[in-house]
């Protein structure tokens, strides 16, 4: 090569490198916070009002239901007040709040708050029963729909067609005429909940679809776990949160349905304390006492609204998407 081209070496130069820098990139973080699904929705959960509002609204009206003699002395049974002044036993016939009796008193003579409080347990026991009737069914039929799928889904998931075809205020209207005799809260709980299960199974079906596709899923098959066990232990736990949500505010639906039903006629019997029998039994004396009818459609109204915002507030909480949007 010439000396009159002499080649020109461009200078090298290296960038600086800070090691401590990329150890800390690098390095696991054991100092923060364990996360998942349950922790980050209870962290979103205790920041929002409405959760506490209708936790509080919750604790309070479960309080009344175990503990109503808490609230009031009063009997509630029919024509059980003598005279506020004469001792005829009619005398307090839908007369005004009196001392001890702040709503005051319907036709029959009983005290509306007293008869409000001990209605109370019924209403929430026949929700709560319904309800779990609804999960255990809707659990069973969609977690073994969704996982083992084949023929055990179609027949599975026809079958919940079926029912789900159903009203099942329709369907609860008709069963407890036919067992008009054994009128009970067991009984009006199995009429809702034997057929409003069809909405969870096909709920927790398609979540059970998404999850049994996971790598831990997988794995837990290669170990040569059974697939019963693997549905149990992995696919159930991480499939239960919409269900959770979906059971919070079919609780709300079920109480809902008791008092449709007492309301026609065709629910609890008379001898029952219920928010819906009241409410039945103060339709002929609407325009003379119309506190018979609204206190109770209050009490009801408020129960129902509570389990819709605690629903409202963990569908938020547990949906990813929905706590990234705000």
């Amino acid at each position: 090569m010439s000396s009159k081209n002499p080649v020109r070496i461009a200078p090298h130069f290296v960038a600086p490198v800070d090691d401590a820098a990329l150890g800390a990139i690098d390095a696991v973080r054991v100092s923060e916070k364990a996360s998942n699904l349950w922790i980050d929705a209870w962290r979103d959960l205790r920041k929002r009002p409405m959760f506490w509002i209708s936790s509080v609204m919750i604790v309070f009206i479960i309080v009344v239901a175990l503990f109503p003699s808490l609230f009031t002395a009063a009997p509630p049974a029919d024509q059980c007040y003598l005279s506020v002044g004469d001792g005829h036993p009619y005398t307090s016939s839908n007369g005004p709040p009196a001392p001890g009796h702040p709503l005051g008193f319907t036709k029959q003579g009983c005290d509306i708050f007293s008869r409000i409080v001990h209605g109370t347990s019924t209403s929430l026991s026949v929700g709560l029963m319904a309800s779990a009737i609804v999960v255990v069914m809707g659990v069973l039929m969609g977690g073994l729909a969704g996982f083992f799928g084949g023929w055990v889904d179609a027949l599975l998931m026809r079958l919940g067609d079926i029912f789900f075809a159903i009203p099942y205020i329709l369907a609860a209207v008709v069963v407890m005429s036919v067992f008009s005799a054994y009128r009970s809260p067991f009984v009006i709980a199995l009429a809702i909940g034997a057929f409003a299960w069809p909405s969870t199974a096909r709920i927790l079906r398609s979540e059970v679809l998404r999850i049994k596709q996971s790598d831990f899923v997988m794995a837990s098959t290669a170990l040569g776990v059974s697939r019963l066990k693997t549905l149990a232990s992995h696919v159930l736990p991480n499939s239960i949160a919409p269900v959770i949500v979906v059971t919070t505010i079919s609780l709300a639906a079920s109480i809902t349905a008791e008092a449709t039903l007492s309301f026609l006629g065709v629910g609890l019997p008379s001898s029952f304390m219920s928010w819906g029998n009241d409410i039945s039994a103060a339709q002929v004396d609407l325009r003379n006492n119309p506190s018979t009818l609204i206190y109770p459609s209050i009490a009801l109204s408020v129960t129902v609204l509570a389990f819709i915002m605690l629903g409202e507030s963990l569908r938020e909480a547990l949906d990813p998407r929905a706590r990234a949007l705000r």
